[in-house]
């Protein structure tokens, strides 16, 4: 356990720090396409993929880059991506909202709010009409669940009994908006998935470790037994819901709300954790920032050393 802990530890403090330079560089206007940062919402990626197989798919929504990293996606090519230039991961043509990394498993990235829900239950039907032994894990927002295509997917995950794990990261808001000013405070997803037929949890979205182990067997039945499954996530993230900065001055969020939310800060909660039961040491934790930081110099310095996609490009991979 300890060493895997501490791999856990290092996949989402990378992705932190990763995330925090593509902050502190996008005022750069070298990266010209939006960004929806993950930051504060790490744990449940690197939670869930630490249980999954590299033949085990994922898609993901606009708020994509943790999931893409969590699941083994390269980091070169993310940052080409974002970048524009033609060894991004999508060949400089989609940008942050549409990452893809098929040798990870990583088959898609749509901003089209709930869009990758019918698109993941698709992927897992094809997977049981192939009699494959792996699953899709869908990643989502509270948000899309208002969308007909969630209703209409659960039903006919559940209909065929699916191999597709759907996960919900509730953070509140969609953009300025608490999920409150749209949705009864009666409404449960859990119990509406349940009225289909498919079981589920809610389960606190901060700590890894414990998202880790308490996942470990829902996604090991999810894919031996070929069911279909629903987790609810609450997590919070602390940046803008689109962009680099701090969004507090808004005031669409209590301050109060706010430092209880940023009191349970993925890291520092890991951090906490493997410290105090001697897991690792202050000398190991900055070893590993050191490693990430010269990881991500290079994935930069890679991004600005490869060039812009010709316009032929722009012909290629469109469906007629």
């Amino acid at each position: 356990m300890k060493k895997n802990y501490k791999k856990i530890f290092f996949d989402t403090l990378r992705i932190r720090l990763i995330e925090l330079e593509i902050a502190n560089r996008y005022s750069q206007q070298k990266m010209r396409c939006p960004v929806h940062l993950s930051i504060g919402q790490e744990a449940v990626p690197v939670g869930i993929s630490s249980n999954l197989n590299r033949d085990d798919k994922i898609v993901t929504a606009h708020r994509s880059h943790a999931h893409y990293l969590a699941k083994g996606g390269n980091l070169n090519k993310m940052i080409a991506e974002l970048h524009g230039k033609k060894t991004g991961c999508a060949r400089g043509k989609g940008g942050s909202m549409h990452l893809i990394d098929l040798e990870a498993g990583v088959e898609a990235a749509v901003p089209i709010v709930g869009s990758t829900i019918p698109i993941g239950v698709g992927i897992s039907w094809g997977i049981k009409l192939n009699k494959r032994k792996n699953l899709c894990v869908i990643f989502f927002g509270d948000g899309a669940t208002e969308e007909g295509v969630f209703l209409e997917s659960l039903d006919f995950a559940s209909l065929h009994q699916l191999p597709v794990l759907f996960v919900c990261e509730d953070n509140k808001f969609s953009v300025y908006s608490h999920k409150s000013k749209r949705q009864s405070k009666k409404r449960d997803i859990i119990k509406i998935a349940n009225g289909i037929g498919i079981n589920g949890k809610k389960i606190e979205g901060n700590n890894v470790f414990e998202i880790y182990e308490k996942t470990k067997k829902i996604v090991n039945d999810v894919r031996a037994r070929s069911k279909p499954y629903i987790i609810s996530f609450e997590t919070f993230r602390h940046l803008e819901h689109c962009g680099p900065n701090n969004d507090d001055n808004l005031n669409y969020r209590e301050k109060k709300y706010i430092n209880k939310w940023l009191k349970k800060c993925p890291i520092v909660i890991a951090e906490k954790y493997l410290i105090e039961n001697n897991f690792i040491t202050i000398s190991e934790i900055e070893n590993f920032k050191k490693k990430i930081k010269i990881e991500i110099d290079k994935s930069f310095l890679f991004a600005d050393d490869s060039k812009f996609p010709n316009f032929d490009e722009l012909k290629k991979d469109i469906y007629a």
